[in-house]
């Protein structure tokens, strides 16, 4: 069975991230299911939850460098490719001790709300443009045994309000779209 993950102690939980977005008049939908680590186990659990499922990939470039980047979860990304396109130095997957420290979060549970973790800003977060087309998104709020559904738009005031300027590119290119 998998392990509900948890937020780093010390740094923001759950209930801080939806104090927060209460704060700023956010208006989410959160869903409890049992803990999942990939897209696949997501998939075979959330049924007709509606919106677009979402991945996000945590990686550090040889300039130690880091890159939260987040997409539609049946995009198979390119590592080399997208380096080009984002104008990085070669990347890599960042260790799960980097994204503990980095995000307050465990792997599985990466998800731009865990730039609430990182007020030193220096995440670089890149959105893919067709997803934030959407007119819902759900990721996981910092754990993974709950998605929370919120509006693209709603989402990006969230992150300036942490102090983080996101980017949209379109990350299709270089890549494989998954059936």
């Amino acid at each position: 069975m998998i392990k509900a993950t948890q937020t780093t102690p010390g740094m923001a939980t759950t209930d801080d991230l939806f104090a927060l977005l209460n704060t700023f008049n956010i208006p989410t939908k959160t869903h409890a299911h049992p803990p999942v680590t990939t897209v696949e186990e997501n998939r075979s659990l959330r049924g007709a939850l509606p919106g677009t499922h979402c991945k996000t990939l945590f990686f550090k470039d040889k300039k130690e460098c880091f890159w939260l980047c987040t997409m539609e979860e049946t995009l198979q990304l390119n590592i080399r490719t997208l380096s080009d396109l984002i104008g990085s130095a070669r990347l890599s997957f960042a260790k799960p001790e980097r994204v503990k420290s980095k995000l307050g979060v465990e792997p599985g549970a990466i998800s731009p709300f865990a730039l609430i973790n990182n007020p030193q800003n220096d995440i670089n977060m890149i959105f893919d443009a067709t997803l934030m087309a959407a007119k819902v998104v759900n990721f996981h709020p910092l754990v993974n045994d709950r998605t929370t559904a919120i509006n693209p738009d709603d989402l990006i005031l969230f992150l300036q309000a942490c102090g983080h300027s996101p980017v949209c590119m379109d990350l299709n290119r270089g890549t494989n779209k998954i059936k």
